[in-house]
C-alpha cells in the first residue's frame, strides 16, 4: 500500500487531499492537479463533477482504482501516460507507450508554421503538409484543424506509432485529410510539399540518462535520442529539404534547447533563406523555421 487510501467512506475531497500530499511529499511538480486528474479519471468526473459531488464517500472499488493509479504516479509514470491521454491545441489525443507525451512548448511548432504560412498569405490555400516523425500526430491534426482546405501526411519510423497517429486523426476528425506512412523522416514522400514540420529526436546521446524520470523510463527511446550531439536527425531532414519542398515552402522545426544556432547554420548550409528562431513560454529557442527560395 502507498498510504495513499484515506479509507472506505471517505469523501472525494478527501482522498484528493490525501493523494495531493503524498504527492507533494514525493516532490512531484504538480501534486494538486495529478491528484485531480487521477481521481477524476477513475470516478469519471470533469473538474466540475469534482467540486460539486466533493463531499460524497466512496466504496472500496472506488478507493482501490484511484490508489492503484496514484502508486503509478510516485513511481513516476506520467499522469499522461496512466490516463492514456494528454491535451494539445485544446485538443485531447490518445497517447500510448510507442509515442512522446505532446508537451507544451510543441504548441510553438503550430503557432510559428500558422504565422509563416498567415504572412505568405497562404492559410486559405489547398496546401500539402508534411509531418516528420509524426509520433501521436499532435502536430499534424492540430494544423490540419486549424488549416481546413489542407491535406497533410505523418511519417514515422515507429509501425505502432504510426497507428496511434492515424487512431487519433480519426477520433479528433481529420482522418479523411491525413495519410500516414512507416519510413524514416522524408524518405518515402515524392516532394512538392508546402509545409514541413518536424519535432524529431534531438537529445545527445550521453544527456538521456540525466533526464528527469518520467521522460527516461517511459518515452520511447527511439523518439529521445538524438545521436552524439543529438543533430543525427537535423542532418538528415535538412539535407532532404530542397527535395521535399515545393518553390517558397516552409521548413519548421522543434529543437532543443542551445540548438537554434547549429540547426538555422545547418538551414543555411542547405540553401534555406528567411531562417528565424521562435521563442517558446519559458523564452527558450524552441523552432527554427526556413524557407525555400
Amino acid at each position: 500500500m502507498t498510504g495513499t487510501r484515506a479509507g472506505d467512506g471517505a469523501t472525494i475531497a478527501a482522498v484528493r487531499r490525501t493523494i495531493a500530499r503524498r504527492f507533494r511529499e514525493a516532490g512531484l511538480d504538480t501534486p494538486d492537479l495529478d491528484a485531480r486528474l487521477i481521481v477524476g479519471h477513475v470516478l469519471g468526473l470533469d473538474h466540475a463533477g469534482l467540486m460539486r459531488e466533493s463531499g460524497r464517500p466512496l466504496g472500496p472499488r472506488a478507493l482501490a482504482g484511484i490508489d492503484a493509479l496514484a502508486t503509478r504516479r510516485l513511481a513516476g509514470e506520467p499522469v499522461a501516460r496512466i490516463l492514456g491521454v494528454k491535451e494539445f491545441w485544446g485538443l485531447s489525443f490518445a497517447v500510448t507507450p510507442a509515442v512522446l507525451v505532446p508537451r507544451p512548448e510543441t504548441e510553438t511548432v503550430v503557432e510559428t508554421a500558422l504565422a509563416r504560412l498567415d504572412a505568405a498569405g497562404a492559410r486559405e490555400r489547398a496546401l500539402r503538409i508534411a509531418d516528420l516523425g509524426t509520433g501521436s500526430g499532435a502536430i499534424l491534426v492540430a494544423l490540419l484543424h486549424e488549416l481546413p482546405q489542407t491535406f497533410g501526411i505523418g511519417t514515422d519510423c515507429s509501425v505502432a506509432a504510426i497507428a496511434t497517429a492515424r487512431e487519433n486523426a480519426g477520433r479528433l476528425g481529420v482522418a479523411p485529410r491525413a495519410a500516414f506512412v512507416a519510413c524514416d523522416f522524408g524518405t518515402a514522400l515524392a516532394g512538392g510539399v508546402d509545409l514541413v514540420v518536424t519535432n524529431p529526436p534531438y537529445i545527445a546521446t550521453a544527456e538521456i540518462a540525466t533526464l528527469a524520470r518520467e521522460v527516461r523510463d517511459f518515452d520511447p527511446l527511439g523518439a529521445l535520442d538524438g545521436g552524439a550531439d543529438g543533430l543525427a536527425a537535423w542532418r538528415a531532414i535538412v539535407a532532404d529539404a530542397r527535395r521535399l519542398l515545393a518553390p517558397g515552402a516552409f521548413l519548421v522545426m522543434e529543437v532543443g534547447a542551445g540548438q537554434a544556432d547549429a540547426v538555422s547554420a545547418l538551414a543555411g548550409a542547405a540553401g534555406l533563406t528567411a531562417i528565424a528562431a521562435s521563442p517558446d513560454l519559458a523564452g527558450i529557442p524552441r523552432v527554427v523555421s526556413a524557407r525555400y527560395p
